[in-house]
């Protein structure tokens, strides 16, 4: 069931396959790695609820940490668009009641098909139905598929729906789709394709207060090592801990006017004054204001910080309210939910 308007929604506990809570077993199992939790898992995600609400189970989410691209090539890892506490906190706000998470490594991947559906599936959950994509593939050597599944699911008892796929006005919808629009700071079409805004979720660590020297005080952000934003300035929104909402104007880049050093999200707020280190903090990005770039003087920068804050409080004061999805968001809590390395703790 999904969250009643404004009523505050906790983020999903994300429990091991291998101790599964008894609420949990016996449920219909969306499953997938749902990398983006865009608007194509969306749709299986209602169908999901829906098989729940007929059979009078849970609609649980059964999903793979970490994902098998960093397991299977960690030199080029793949850029997270939903790092794992960011799908908990999606997940609750999409109506789900569960979230389970199996560890993926080589020797999980080694496990036949058949050993996944009879091990996992039937002993380990006693799955009523399982949901899946049409490109939804698992077991050695990708040998499962969704045929594979149904015709499985009929002959051991568990229903099984695979979801066709969803598209835009041009093309299927994807999470590739969605990181190359990021990796071009195109915020906008990203945004389009997620069904939400693109935020992410980190605390705010220490930096060298250029910022402030500047007359433009910032929160420092470290993102993951896999973020590939493009480099540059955006309008976004900023969220404490305590749930407080403020405008802001952010610099994600490698600062070329000094040091040129590692990527770092500087986000500075508008009309606020106070000590945010330390806080876990959420970033939604609303729009792209110009690439990053290196100036002769400090003076030219200072001239062009200010203009980036007057069009950043222009965007922001003139966007739309945002999805359902996004203000579900907004009352999301997201306090104490940040793990350190992206990974389920």
């Amino acid at each position: 069931m999904q969250a009643d308007a404004g009523a505050p929604i906790e983020p999903l506990a994300p429990h091991p396959i291998d101790h599964v809570p008894p609420a949990l077993r016996g449920a219909v199992y969306a499953i997938g790695n749902f990398d983006g939790v865009h608007r194509g898992h969306a749709v299986l995600f209602d169908a999901t609820r829906a098989e729940a609400h007929k059979l009078g189970v849970p609609a649980v989410v059964l999903t793979f940490e970490p994902h098998p691209r960093s397991v299977f090539r960690p030199d080029a890892p793949v850029f997270r668009l939903t790092p794992p506490e960011s799908k908990a906190r999606l997940f609750a706000a999409m109506g789900l009641d569960g979230l389970l998470v199996i560890p993926f490594d080589r020797q999980f991947a080694s496990h036949s098909a058949e050993n996944f559906i009879e091990a996992e599936l039937i002993g380990k959950l006693a799955a009523k139905a399982a949901i899946v994509g049409y490109d939804f593939h698992f077991g050695r050597a990708r040998a499962g598929s969704p045929e594979f599944l149904a015709e499985a699911g009929g002959r051991l008892g568990f229903g099984v729906t695979v979801v066709g796929p969803v598209s835009d006005e041009t093309a299927i919808i994807s999470s590739s789709r969605i990181r190359s629009h990021l990796e071009a700071g195109e915020v906008a079409a990203a945004n389009h394709l997620l069904g939400y805004r693109w935020f992410v979720t980190e605390h705010v660590i220490p930096g060298e207060r250029r910022g402030r020297e500047l007359g433009v005080p910032t929160a420092n952000l470290r993102l993951g090592a896999d973020c590939r934003l493009r480099h540059g300035i955006y309008a976004v929104r900023f969220t404490r801990e305590d749930g407080t909402v403020h405008d802001g104007v952010a610099s994600f880049g490698s600062r070329p006017t000094f040091d040129d050093g590692a990527p770092l999200l500087e986000v500075h707020l508008l009309d606020f004054s106070g000590d945010l280190y330390g806080e876990n903090v959420q970033v939604v990005f609303f729009d792209w204001i110009r690439p990053e770039l290196r100036f002769e003087t400090v003076e030219a920068l200072i001239a062009e910080m200010k203009e980036d804050v007057i069009n950043a409080r222009k965007r922001l004061e003139a966007a739309a309210p945002g999805s359902a999805l996004d203000q579900a968001l907004e009352r999301t809590a997201i306090a104490g939910r940040v793990v350190a390395g992206g990974r389920f703790g």
